[in-house]
């Protein structure tokens, strides 16, 4: 039988119970908690999360890495690089997120939750290879999405669109070879519609 969720009101209110001052701020928004705890008691809140009555988060089902650089273009200030996790809880039938910003913005660092979590292996070795995000206490960090020669982090927002190689096999040396990019910037324009009924639309 499964259990009926509480109310996202109810369960902010039972984690900021749990996490006391760990928490550095807790809200609900569209009927989902979000939780922020600082770095330094990032490991802590998230075994608590796990462990604590009326929490029991016993699954990580998605742990991503985010390069918030934009947002000072529209006048909020803070730490570049973060990290966001979805906890389940099958037992009690409720989920929260969970945000983290790393405090160096030129050497992401955060405890690793891989111990807590198997599935957060894999899911911290891909926030490694597309942010360069680093998890501390992580037994096995290398990239998992691009080559072993690859340079960069393709998800910051300063990486170049088109890269700084590519590669093709070359059938005279019978291998993979890396050249630079010899594809030419070129301006995207979006096409505008004036026509009327273009397509069927009105």
């Amino acid at each position: 039988m499964t259990a009926i969720a509480i109310r996202p009101d109810v369960l902010r209110d039972v984690i900021a119970g749990a996490l006391g001052d760990k928490l550095r701020s807790i809200t609900v928004q569209l009927e989902e908690v979000t939780v922020v705890v600082s770095a330094a008691d990032y490991l802590a809140a998230m075994q608590i999360l796990r462990d604590a009555p009326g929490c029991q988060f016993e699954q990580l089902v998605d742990l991503c890495g985010v390069d918030y650089s934009a947002y000072r273009d529209v006048g909020v200030e803070g730490a570049r690089y973060g990290v966001v996790s979805h906890l389940l809880s099958v037992s009690l039938n409720q989920r929260v997120r969970v945000k983290v910003f790393c405090p160096d913005d030129d050497l992401p660092v955060v405890a690793s939750v891989s111990e807590l979590w198997n599935s957060a292996n894999w899911y911290e070795r891909e926030a490694f290879d597309l942010y360069g995000i680093v998890f501390d206490g992580h037994n096995d960090l290398r990239r998992i999405l691009t080559d072993y020669g690859f340079i960069g982090h393709p998800f910051r927002k300063d990486f170049p669109l088109t890269g700084h190689v590519e590669m093709r096999y070359d059938a005279d040396q019978r291998r993979v070879i890396y050249e630079p990019v010899t594809i030419e910037p070129r301006e995207v324009t979006p096409r505008i519609i004036r026509e009327d009924n273009y397509g069927g639309l009105h």
